[in-house]
């Protein structure tokens, strides 16, 4: 069942529809690989226009979260509605998500819809009770319910809560509150100047609560865009939505500076997200800052972090099993580098090399991992490998 998004734009020229079947044959080959080529499929969610329709993320969203699909659970019923101490702030909730739903929307359609969603937040508290219900929860669960349907919503809604969304779940708000931490140690390791323009305006970092606890399906109008945050959220590290949320903080940079550096003045401009955001090129710059300053490299700026449960994920895919992300992306980059050196000459390329922090080096990281290559889902997973010492290896079935 699951709400088709409009076609997408940003492959861009007349090669639209040749690149878009040439990615979705790619797609479909790595779902009929045996095994699943799992690493695959995290690059085409993370590469340029992500998942493209909801009929592959149907068949794709299970796999990056590891969920089998052969056996779903039943369908939550009604009568978990007279036991839960939630039901009625999840009741209230759900009613005032009327915009969550496409325009046009029948409104029995909507209802049924409504009802769904109520039980899919209510089985998934039921059955893990060690999960606190949260305002902003309904706002993901509701995406994954147009995208899927309500059975197989409610098994990755699950899955999803348990491991991404478990530092949002806690009784309190205090493991939430020290991700949100990571928004002011990023900004400060790729743009200084709008980190110390904040610290004066001491505007905090409340205004990207919404932002992260709903993966931005809260404050985003188009439903296009909010998917195609969640194929890139669900391929990479639990934290990549900080990291997001630090991106649009810097993409709109001049607007910041140029403020009245007040709190109020900086945290309402914040508040006011643009629908009009470069999403394809967003996405490259935070997996590139992810590349750069990966949470383990942030955790020794801030080690109160490292005890929220995203520090110590353990159900994160690694990667197929002949190759080692780390070795795979040593690979990646001996071939860009060996690339720029025959257009470029061997002194360039060693200048590339002796200067990591350069920005020609940072575009070599965009175009050689994020881009070209599609491998910086695998520099996040040796990341995740690196941070939680203790993963283990799981392979989808």
């Amino acid at each position: 069942m699951g709400q088709q998004s409009p076609p997408r734009k940003g492959f861009g020229g007349h090669d639209f529809d040749a690149k878009k079947k040439r990615k979705v044959a790619e797609i479909y080959q790595a779902l009929n690989s045996d095994p699943i080529d799992v690493p695959k499929l995290r690059r085409m969610a993370i590469s340029k226009g992500g998942l493209l329709t909801d009929e592959i993320r149907c068949k794709v969203w299970p796999k990056l979260l590891s969920v089998n699909t052969d056996n779903l659970p039943p369908l939550p019923g009604k009568e978990l509605r007279e036991d839960s101490k939630d039901y009625q702030q999840v009741l209230l909730d759900v009613r005032r998500s009327l915009r969550r739903f496409p325009p046009g929307m029948p409104d029995d359609q909507r209802e049924g819809l409504q009802e769904e969603l109520v039980d899919i937040i209510l089985h998934v508290l039921k059955r893990n009770p060690q999960l606190h219900y949260y305002q902003g929860y309904h706002d993901i669960v509701v995406t994954f319910l147009l995208v899927v349907g309500d059975r197989l919503a409610t098994a990755l809604v699950e899955k999803l809560s348990i491991h991404h969304l478990r530092d949002f779940m806690y009784p309190t708000m205090d493991n939430t509150k020290q991700i949100l931490n990571y928004l002011m140690l990023i900004i400060d390791q790729v743009n200084p100047e709008v980190h110390d323009f904040m610290q004066s305006a001491e505007v905090g970092t409340i205004f990207a609560l919404s932002w992260l606890i709903t993966w931005f399906g809260h404050v985003l109008s188009d439903f296009r865009h909010i998917v195609r945050l969640y194929d890139f959220f669900l391929a990479c590290h639990p934290l990549m939505p900080i990291y997001f949320a630090a991106v649009i903080v810097l993409h709109r940079k001049q607007e910041v500076l140029d403020c009245e550096c007040d709190m109020a003045s900086v945290h309402h401009l914040l508040c006011q997200i643009p629908q009009d955001l470069p999403y394809e090129s967003l996405i490259s710059k935070a997996g590139e800052i992810f590349v750069q300053f990966p949470p383990s490299k942030l955790t020794k700026e801030a080690a109160q972090v490292e005890r929220t449960a995203a520090s110590t994920f353990k159900d994160f895919e690694l990667a197929s099993v002949q190759q080692r992300p780390d070795t795979v992306l040593r690979q990646r980059f001996r071939e860009r580098l060996r690339g720029e050196e025959r257009l470029r000459g061997e002194e360039r390329t060693k200048s590339i090399l002796t200067k990591p922090r350069t920005n020609r080096f940072v575009k070599l990281a965009v175009m050689g991992l994020t881009v070209a290559l599609g491998a910086a889902a695998l520099a996040m997973v040796k990341s995740a490998l690196e941070w939680a010492p203790k993963f283990q290896l799981q392979i989808f079935p």
